[in-house]
């Protein structure tokens, strides 16, 4: 009987902490911005496309490559300020994309906003992550831990932007907790609002259950 009692206790304490920093689903004050079905919320002239399942996935077409497809990107349509972002991806071998933030300048998000790095970073010391590993803020700071699954496996990603303050959490770990203001990169302005995407990187890469929360 104590050894039942442990065990679920155990398991209860592992589901915790897998989901630990993440909303549920359809929390209090979210927003479902992609269930599966609606893509009205978004705008994009990329290869994304919605599959049984209900994840959304972007099938790379002959001869792109690369990043500079601002317009392929999956874009949300209103700009946020401070929010909560959640959301959960997977990639292939090989894959790389990331989620963008208080963009300035839809044609150009690269310089006129922050990047949360998403590509696949399997076997990194917790010590060798960069900013342009996983988790990674771009021109700012690594992760302070290496939470990668391992390829076409889902993840999941909350931010949180609340003033200058920006909080990742990546498979129930909190990865990123510090002043943006105070750390960013030199070329880039901290806007007040902006506008969120997420990457085409002309590379295989699903999305599912995309939800955003006002602060």
């Amino acid at each position: 009987m104590k050894f039942n009692l442990f065990f679920s206790a155990a398991i209860l304490l592992f589901s915790y902490t897998v989901e630990a920093g993440h909303p549920e689903k359809n929390a209090e004050g979210f927003e479902t911005i992609y269930d599966g079905t609606d893509l009205s919320r978004l705008e994009t002239e990329g290869n994304w496309k919605i599959q049984e399942d209900g994840s959304l996935y972007l099938e790379p077409r002959e001869g792109e490559e690369g990043w500079k497809r601002y317009h392929h990107y999956l874009w949300l349509k209103e700009n946020y300020g401070d929010f909560v972002f959640d959301f959960e991806y997977k990639h292939a071998e090989g894959g790389n994309s990331g989620f963008y933030f208080r963009v300035s300048d839809k044609a150009d998000p690269v310089t006129t906003g922050f990047e949360v790095q998403i590509m696949d970073s399997t076997g990194k010391a917790d010590s060798e992550m960069g900013h342009h590993d996983l988790g990674g803020v771009i021109k700012t700071q690594g992760a302070s831990k290496n939470m990668s699954k391992a390829p076409n496996q889902w993840n999941r990603m909350t931010v949180t932007m609340k003033g200058n303050q920006l909080t990742v959490v990546l498979n129930g770990e909190t990865i990123q907790d510090f002043d943006l203001a105070a750390n960013k990169g030199a070329d880039v302005n901290l806007a007040a609002e902006g506008l969120i995407t997420i990457q085409d990187h002309g590379l295989p890469f699903w999305v599912r259950n995309l939800q955003v929360k006002r602060l």
